[in-house]
């Protein structure tokens, strides 16, 4: 995936970083998430709940009371942003609404104070672990697979998803300008530049709710920041034929270049800067979106996760190897919005994403790191409640919609508390692979809810933001690095 100078880059940074960690334990966890899987709020509320000695029963060093203290530290990177932890945590809490998705990286550094549990351990000074939380969009992640495909192998198997029958609609107005094309004409920059906006603008119509589909690359297309209109952007796949050599000056030959850079400048840094220095990492999906949306968009989540986990470098390093090469060894795959159902159909939900990471795992002949499954919602918007219908208990979810979110011809204006039924899953995650037998798309009834009013103890405390199934997320992420 990389050249012999970029792993001889790698094998220093790895060596520094180890070498530091001898005499102060360090721990670099990757977030990612793919589209509204709520990663912003997901790193907001893990520390905000390390930093208020938040209610985190299953997080065995937080409950045993073996957690002295966190602390917010400098900014581990200087080249990096910072997350901004403290303007997320006030729209949460004072303003009650969810802060604005993050379009690039971005970085946090914490210390984590804490008592052995160990009694050998006891008698030296207490422990400390430096924790940096890399912040990352997942459409990236889905990036780093381009990096071993030449431009006709990306051009591919992209005009093919492009052509699948979930994705005709959305990619249409591209593949009408695709068919007008002479490859071998020589390259216009007019043109080029129609492609790669209609190509965009076909992902981004994917990934809207409605269709909801993840595989999506190359992920700069989506989220372009500072890149926008540069030349490494402007290029779209081409019907081109493998091993063929396209005259030089020809719009398959200055495409084709164009998508080269897109690997150097934007992949690889990416790769070699950031991926490759993690130790762990959890990455956040809306299977419940996906679900909604369809099997078709239940399969693509499915190939997503394939794509992601043969990124990863998995495995248990030995003590001295870990010095030269850094190996991811655990990932933690979280299903996010499990406030937006009843509790009874969390334990599917589970099933569900497990029969997903499963198949992926099975299909990218991955092995080595210790993968978990979890549904969970790292700020919980809701409460639970039965009501009376036709004489049966209903359970239902009780919150606030936010303002402008519909059911059927009800629209809420932000303000009023109700109780939505958002259906059942099946008991049989298959189904929802099978378009015969699966879910209707659009039957679950899932809307936006706002974060809600912290509560107080019987004391007068202040109380942390509520969750679900955060603290297991926790302690399977760092409970190992805090003996």
């Amino acid at each position: 995936m990389t050249s012999i100078a970029d792993e001889a880059r790698l094998v220093f940074d790895n060596f520094t970083d180890r070498t530091a960690s001898i005499f102060n334990p360090h721990l670099r966890i990757g977030v990612t998430g793919l589209s509204r899987a709520g990663k912003t709020v997901f790193i907001t509320a893990l520390v905000h709940n390390l930093l208020s000695g938040g209610r985190l029963p299953l997080f065995k060093a937080q409950a045993n009371g073996r957690i002295l203290g966190a602390d917010l530290q400098e900014q581990p990177d200087d080249a990096v942003p910072r997350f901004q932890y403290e303007d997320h945590i006030r729209r949460i809490v004072e303003e009650r609404v969810w802060p604005e998705s993050t379009r690039a990286i971005s970085e946090l550094r914490l210390t984590i104070a804490f008592e052995s549990a160990e009694a050998w351990r006891r008698m030296l000074p207490g422990g400390k672990l430096t924790l940096d939380i890399v912040d990352y969009p997942g459409e990236w992640l889905l990036d780093l697979p381009l990096i071993d495909k030449d431009f006709a192998t990306f051009s591919a198997e992209a005009l093919e998803r492009a052509r699948l029958p979930s994705r005709q609609k959305e990619a249409g107005p591209f593949l009408a300008k695709l068919d007008t094309l002479d490859l071998e004409a020589p390259a216009d920059e007019v043109t080029a530049r129609d492609l790669s906006v209609l190509f965009a603008d076909y992902l981004k119509a994917c990934r809207a709710d409605t269709a909801a589909l993840s595989t999506l690359p190359p992920g700069r297309f989506l989220m372009p920041g500072d890149l926008d209109g540069s030349p490494a952007l402007t290029f779209a796949p081409l019907p081109v034929e493998k091993g063929k050599a396209y005259p030089k000056g020809s719009m398959a030959a200055h495409l084709g270049r164009r998508y080269e850079a897109y690997k150097t400048v934007v992949v690889k840094p990416f790769f070699r800067n950031h991926f490759a220095r993690l130790d762990r990492q959890i990455l956040l999906i809306d299977a419940l979106q996906a679900i909604n949306a369809g099997p078709e968009a239940v399969s693509d989540l499915e190939t997503a996760l394939t794509d992601i986990l043969a990124c990863f470098r998995p495995g248990r390093s030995s003590w001295l190897g870990s010095f030269l090469t850094r190996r991811i060894d655990r990932i933690l795959v979280a299903a996010t919005k499990a406030d937006h159902l009843h509790r009874e159909s969390h334990r599917r939900l589970e099933a569900i994403v497990r029969v997903m990471v499963d198949d992926a795992v099975a299909r990218a002949k991955f092995s080595g790191a210790k993968t978990e499954v979890l549904a969970m919602a790292a700020v919980r918007a809701t409460r639970e409640a039965t009501v009376k219908d036709g004489g049966e208990d209903l359970p239902v979810i009780v919150g606030i919609p936010a303002a402008g979110e519909t059911i059927g011809e009800r629209t809420f204006d932000g303000q009023s508390e109700t109780a939505v039924f958002p259906g059942d899953l099946p008991d049989d995650p298959r189904r929802l692979f099978d378009p015969q037998d699966g879910v209707a798309a659009g039957s679950l009834r899932f809307v936006r809810f706002r974060p809600p009013k912290l509560q107080h103890s019987p004391e007068g405390l202040t109380l942390s933001l509520p969750h679900i199934r955060l603290d297991r997320a926790l302690e399977f992420l760092l409970g190992d690095r805090l003996p």
